[in-house]
């Protein structure tokens, strides 16, 4: 945790990159009874006092005690079962004549100094392995009598140790991933591949079994060039990898048709040339392999190149002979039919009518009217209505609870949607989806039918004062629930499905309050006739979860539904609907929350119906990935396969350290609350 204290916390936001090239988030504070001091002039941060590479803008600012007499004195609450490194950063910013601020310091009882401040220039003092002493750590920062100037604080920083007992990934995936990292020069890739769980490198997905091993490469999008690396097929626990949208070149090598659990093989969307590998279409064409390739310069795909120059006459000459005897037949036929036109094109009309938009086929149990209304009880139990109309509640024959969905007669969807959203939930399987049961196409009525999701939507459960307060464990696996159900859609379906809508109310809940993704029947498939992986098509949605960029493009693609999936991840937080009412005007959560995070205090941001029952590190950690999914353009946003890994890293922690990082500070009589930050 660092703070930089400053003048005015409202007004200042947070230091961090690029201002500090170690990424350190610097959270301003000013405590009530300080008084601030601050300074325009360049400190000197290029010396070898400069140690910890303190940025400018944080050591330009710092406050004394208001009573000039007094010291500074803190204390630290803090869990008991850690140690403790501190830092104190100080920079003199007033100059002085005949007097030069002189400084100590005293942690548990242990005095540092007394330390001479020199003018604009930085000095740090540390405290290493610090034990808490009935709970809290105390410090004094105090002054020399032959100083007669009061002490000052530039900055603090504090980090708990942490002992990782986890085994190291396995050397293996190690030395592949470590060649592939050269290979596309991922320099953001440091530190163990898989640990500490829930920050493996950027694209990785692992199974943390012991050791490590990894099980996904996810590097859609990543600007990488040159061949595909033969090193992947040294990742031998790779279950899938997403190449897609690179400008990947040469040929695909069939050593990856090796690899014992592949199950996925994207490398769509590149210049990649020659035929697949024989092995990859072979487990491909077997159902072990899900493979795509398109949008490359590939070819024969499906065929062998040679000798199909010497086997084009023959399918030419087969196909005039086929088709003059077809004219015969035809003819034959028409002839035949010609008394009984009247009659057959009543029939044809007749079929026309009841069929409307065309015939649903389903491998799932199809239901007569009858079979509905029975299902339903005459439709007794209504429980929600979308998009379609009303949706009831309702038992199978053997006891089985359903959902049913009617086909409104004043739709703006029409029978085309609900055709299309029968079709998309029929071929789509997953845990975190929604599943199909049947269907039903009779006259003009038309319904689906789907399992029971008994604990409602997600909405119900976050802003309805009904209901039991979901706890911070139950809001994280919900967050992640979903977002591998968005994920199987995006990178798990061929072509890949876009929600369009995604919302809490589109998020139910099982029994067990797991989560899963409905209503994605009028998502629209990405087109594979072109090279971009977006749609262009009609806004849709809900307000406040609509990608901003759609508004002025138009244009549609997997990060919209990220975004959406930011919006619905800072419901969970803060317990707070998209649009929030003030005394002025409605705001929409982004931008209520960004001067919350920038405060540094995130007990304003997390729903106070939680009181102190989750962890402070997993709040910031699920603050900062809803940030990253809300941002403003697609390009700034990241894959869901991304922010599954890091949602997994927060789940769990709120039982090793609740309420762990309270904090206060003492200056002389006063007391004073210290922002709680990450």
């Amino acid at each position: 945790m660092s703070y930089d204290l400053s003048s005015d916390t409202r007004q200042s936001a947070s230091v961090r990159y690029k201002d500090d090239i170690e990424d350190r988030i610097w959270f301003p504070w000013q405590p009530s009874g300080s008084v601030p001091i601050n300074t325009s002039l360049d400190i000197d941060t290029q010396g070898s006092r400069n140690l910890y590479k303190l940025p400018v803008e944080v050591l330009r600012t710092a406050v004394r005690p208001f009573n000039v007499s007094n010291s500074l004195s803190y204390i630290s609450s803090l869990d008991s079962s850690y140690e403790y490194n501190f830092y104190f950063h100080f920079a003199e910013l007033e100059l002085f004549e005949d007097k030069q601020r002189e400084i100590s310091i005293t942690v548990n009882g242990i005095t540092q100094g007394p330390f001479t401040l020199e003018y604009l220039k930085p000095l740090s003092i540390s405290f290493q392995r610090l034990r808490t002493v009935e709970g809290n750590i105390p410090f004094n920062i105090s002054t020399t009598m032959e100083s007669g100037l009061p002490p000052i604080l530039n900055a603090l920083e504090y980090y708990q140790l942490k002992q990782f007992t986890d085994s190291a990934t396995d050397p293996s995936d190690v030395n592949a991933i470590m060649s592939i990292k050269h290979t596309y020069n991922r320099d953001d890739w440091q530190g163990d591949p898989c640990l500490p769980i829930g920050y493996s490198w950027s694209g990785l997905s692992c199974h943390f079994g012991c050791p490590p091993r990894i099980t996904s490469l996810n590097l859609s999008s990543s600007k990488l060039t040159g061949e595909i690396s033969p090193s992947l097929a040294h990742l031998l626990e790779l279950e899938s990898i997403d190449l897609s949208y690179n400008d990947l070149t040469g040929s695909v090598p069939d050593v990856l048709a090796t690899l014992p659990k592949l199950k996925s093989l994207n490398i769509s969307g590149n210049k990649l040339k020659g035929p697949i590998p024989q092995s990859l279409k072979d487990k491909s064409d077997h159902g072990s392999l899900l493979l795509s390739f398109d949008e490359n310069q590939t070819s024969c795909q499906r065929d062998h190149c040679e000798g199909n120059s010497k086997k084009f006459i023959v399918p030419v000459v087969v196909s005039i002979i086929a088709a003059v005897a077809l004219v015969i037949l035809l003819s034959v036929l028409f002839i035949f039919h010609r008394k009984r036109k009247r009659k057959q094109t009543e029939v044809v009309n007749n079929t026309t009518a009841s069929n409307k938009e065309g015939f649903l086929k389903s491998k799932n149990q199809p239901f007569t009217y009858s079979e509905i209304v029975t299902i339903t009880a005459n439709f007794e139990t209504g429980i929600g209505e979308g998009g379609f109309g009303k949706v009831f509640h309702g038992h199978l024959n053997d006891g089985t609870p359903v959902a049913v969905k009617l086909l409104s007669s004043s739709s703006k969807q029409g029978y085309k949607e609900f055709q299309a959203e029968a079709q998309s939930l029929m071929i789509v399987h997953h845990k975190n989806l929604v599943s199909l049961i049947g269907y039903c196409k009779e006259d003009d009525h038309m319904a689906l039918v789907y399992e029971f999701m008994s604990n409602g939507n997600l909405r119900q459960h976050l802003f309805s004062t009904n209901t039991t307060v979901l706890n911070w464990n139950q809001r994280l696996q919900i967050a992640v629930d979903a977002a591998q159900g968005l994920d199987y859609l995006h990178n798990g379906c061929k072509p890949p499905i876009v929600h369009r809508d995604l919302k809490p109310s589109n998020i139910l809940l099982t029994e067990n309050m797991r989560a899963k993704i409905a209503d994605f029947g009028l998502s629209r498939a990405f087109s594979t006739d072109t090279s971009t992986s977006s749609i262009s098509t009609t806004l849709a949605g809900t307000p406040g979860y609509i990608d901003p960029e759609l508004h002025a493009s138009g244009t549609l693609n997997k990060k919209s539904d990220v975004y959406s999936f930011g919006i619905i991840l800072f419901e969970l937080i803060t317990g707070l609907s998209v649009q929030i009412k003030n005394t002025e005007r409605i705001m929409h959560i982004v931008e209520w929350v960004t001067p919350m995070i920038e405060e540094g205090d995130i007990r304003k941001i997390i729903d106070p119906r939680l009181g102190n029952d989750f962890d402070v590190n997993a709040a910031w950690k699920a603050v900062e990935i809803a940030m990253w999914c809300a941002q403003r353009t697609s390009k700034q946003r990241p894959d869901i396969s991304q922010v599954i890994a890091e949602l997994k890293g927060c789940i769990g922690r709120n039982d090793e350290n609740v309420q762990s990082e309270m904090t206060s500070l003492e200056m002389a009589s006063y007391s004073y609350t210290l922002p709680e930050v990450r």
